[in-house]
């Protein structure tokens, strides 16, 4: 591609659904024209990238991109779709003079300190301890989690870690048997496993099971939540609350083992279109319910995050920031 003068970054924040893509002129500058791109209609994330640059005339000289998937080495395979690429030919082939590539939930974590009162909403807690660490998750087609650790010096380290495959926390009788039904189907029972969309449907087609009740035409992870918030199928209603639950669970270890006394981030796409009906799920009873520290956890304010935009690509152009 040929270059133009002040070219810019280009952002991208890609899940297993969906790639959001963004265009920032340099440093500091306002994000915009941002696209969402199903990740299904493209056979790689560089045809995806070819076909943004394309919609909007222009050629990058930096890039951030924030994935659903750890970023351990050049090679990239994202855990939840089929794309692959490797760093250093992504580089070349758009003629990058820098690339950041990092796990999407470290980007979102980069973007808290800067994320407005008005895109957060606050479920529970008190006030949060200025400059003490912070946890964030969040459940879509994977779940994420990350968090920021205080460097010391004013400023935040982002974690990056695949924290979503940490072990179920089943703790009642019907987490159990979900929990035994997916060790039988995959032979480790995630947190992942029901945190996520696809987990949220599978923990009710096993409670279907488990009960004799016919799933209807629920076949999706939308039509559970749909009928779970309108109230006709119990079972639907129940595999929400046992969703809602595991996260509490491993929102609550994520706290302890941060000592985030500066909050918990709640992100993901399926948490917000929840409303306020997340409020007084079982989560919050579920994040406190941690024996002896009941009362240092009833403390931590935990908030879903709002924002129109994905906050990821904030995240990302940080992220290129630090790199400069």
């Amino acid at each position: 591609m040929s270059s133009i003068p002040n070219p810019g970054r280009l952002l991208a924040d890609v899940g297993g659904t969906h790639a959001r893509l963004a265009w920032q002129d340099g440093a500091g500058a306002p994000i915009g024209q941002v696209r969402v791109l199903a990740v299904a209609d493209h056979a790689s994330l560089q045809d995806a990238i070819r076909a943004y640059l394309a919609g909007i005339g222009r050629q990058p000289a930096q890039a951030a991109i924030a994935m659903a998937n750890p970023v351990t080495g050049d090679l990239v395979r994202m855990t939840n779709h089929h794309w692959t690429f490797s760093q250093a030919a992504l580089r070349a082939e758009f003629g990058l003079a820098t690339l950041r590539v990092l796990n999407d939930f470290t980007a979102l974590a980069l973007a808290l300190p800067f994320l407005p009162a008005h895109e957060r909403r606050q479920v529970g807690g008190g006030v949060a301890v200025p400059g003490a660490a912070i946890g964030l998750l969040g459940a879509g087609t994977g779940l994420g989690v990350s968090g920021l650790l205080p460097d010391g010096a004013g400023g935040w380290v982002p974690l990056e870690g695949e924290g979503g495959h940490v072990t179920l926390p089943a703790t009642t009788a019907r987490e159990r048997l979900v929990a035994d039904g997916l060790v039988q189907r995959h032979g480790h029972a995630s947190a992942e496993r029901v945190a996520c969309g696809s987990g949220l449907l599978e923990t009710f087609q096993l409670l279907c099971v488990a009960d004799g009740a016919d799933p209807g035409a629920l076949a999706s992870a939308a039509a559970v939540s749909e009928a779970a918030l309108a109230g006709t199928h119990p079972q639907a209603q129940e595999a929400l609350c046992l969703f809602c639950g595991v996260l509490g669970a491993v929102a609550g270890n994520l706290a302890l083992t941060l000592g985030a006394r500066g909050g918990v981030y709640i992100g993901g796409g399926i948490v917000p279109r929840l409303g306020n009906w997340f409020d007084g799920s079982p989560f919050r009873a579920a994040f406190e319910a941690k024996g002896r520290f009941q009362a240092y956890l009833r403390e931590i304010p935990v908030w879903v995050i709002t924002s129109p935009q994905s906050p990821a690509l904030l995240g990302a152009a940080r992220a290129l920031d630090a790199a400069a």
